[in-house]
């Protein structure tokens, strides 16, 4: 791993921690603030919101500024975000940081990955992405117990202070270690150049495969602790050793993803997803036991990961002439699939629906995804577009 894109790493981790760590250090926020728990629970919300939507309006307002500069300008708001939420005294501030920070978070890892794959040769590109993912699964393998431990130890607010001294440290690393023309290409072209990517088919079809994909994720994971506790029958102290295999199996899934769409994208994209259909079906099957429910739970945490790398190298591919909007959608659609799937799994467990039974939705949003994968696909072959990428090497030929 080169320097560079090492710095950008460390980023996201910082990102990830941050945006994750929140859930373990909740019930202290909760009482440091005078408020209950589901209120702050607005805390989680709220990010996701704040990448939704303030990701891809800020990456429209900082288009022209150099990649370089921007990515420096943002670890700067995410340190002072995090240094705002480690002195806030009431909620309301608290809420207005982490909205602060959400926004820059979804502009970053837009921005991080059409910088990243241009730091490597074409048929890395996917491992480049990989990498920029990681941060995120590492974040919850190691930033997210110890952000959780720091919080115990010293308090919730010590938690904020040592994210926010990650973020300082990676913003340090990226001034001095990225390139001054990274990513340069990608602040060229028109904002209705932007607008004119987002209506090729491969780009909307892959928003709509990752907003599936989450919402088939997150239906069940969201109810991962009450459906090994109450189902699987673990005590409490052996979730997080459970949770700690969903880590390990999400970044070697990673990676593997990354590999995948370097090799053969599109047929590794839909693999992947009627994979992902067949895990939810393994865990109807085998939740309520405990020693084949821990294996499942490393192969849906490396499936439910690796197929991030091949959808967001199908957009960045296929947007590579004009990437700041469209980069920015990427972490949109997740958390709108997130928020989507939060929503859904709890009114079905309102509804009666067990918390195993929600491998069922996962199934089935797999499945759809899959097909959705596999329409653009052959939409694709009948088609005689080429990426940008194609188009501009068959010009010079």
């Amino acid at each position: 791993m080169s320097l560079p894109l090492f710095a950008l790493f460390l980023a996201a981790f910082a990102f990830g921690t941050a945006e994750f760590v929140i859930a373990g250090i909740l019930p202290d926020v909760a009482q440091g603030l005078g408020v209950d728990i589901p209120t702050a629970g607005t805390l989680i919300t709220a990010y996701a919101i704040g990448i939704a939507l303030g990701g891809p309006l800020l990456a429209i307002l900082t288009k022209q500024l150099p990649r370089k500069t921007l990515i420096i300008g943002l670890g700067i708001v995410f340190t002072a975000g995090q240094a705002l939420c480690a002195v806030s005294p009431d909620l309301s501030l608290l809420l207005a940081a982490r909205v602060l920070v959400a926004t820059v978070h979804g502009t970053y890892f837009g921005i991080a990955m059409v910088v990243a794959v241009g730091l490597v040769p074409p048929e890395r590109r996917g491992l480049a992405v990989a990498l920029i993912l990681a941060g995120l699964t590492i974040s919850n393998v190691i930033g997210v117990p110890l952000g959780t431990a720091l919080g115990t130890v010293w308090g919730w607010r010590a938690t904020f202070w040592g994210v926010g001294a990650i973020g300082l440290f990676a913003t340090l690393l990226v001034a001095l270690a990225l390139p001054r023309a990274a990513g340069g290409a990608a602040s060229a072209g028109s904002f209705m150049g932007e607008m004119r990517v987002l209506g090729r088919q491969q780009v909307v079809t892959s928003l709509i495969i990752a907003i599936l994909a989450m919402i088939g994720q997150y239906s069940l994971f969201t109810y991962i602790s009450p459906l090994l506790r109450e189902v699987t029958g673990l005590s409490p102290q052996m979730v997080p050793w459970l949770l700690l295999l969903y880590g390990a199996g999400s970044t070697a899934g990673v990676f593997v993803g990354g590999k995948l769409a370097d090799w053969k994208l599109m047929p590794a994209l839909i693999g992947i997803l009627f994979g992902m259909s067949l895990i939810y079906l393994l865990i109807v099957a085998v939740a309520p036991y405990p020693l084949v429910m821990s294996f499942a739970i490393v192969l849906w945490g490396g499936l439910a990961f690796s197929f991030g790398s091949p959808v967001q190298s199908r957009i960045l591919t296929w947007t590579a002439d004009a990437p700041n909007f469209a980069s920015t959608l990427i972490p949109s659609a997740f958390n709108i699939g997130i928020a989507i799937a939060a929503s859904l799994g709890g009114a079905l467990i309102d509804a009666g629906v067990g918390y195993r039974n929600l491998g069922y939705v996962g199934t089935v949003a797999m499945l759809l995804a899959a097909a959705v994968a596999l329409l653009s696909l052959i939409l694709e072959k009948r088609g005689t577009t080429l990426p940008p990428s194609a188009r501009l090497a068959a010009a010079s030929q």
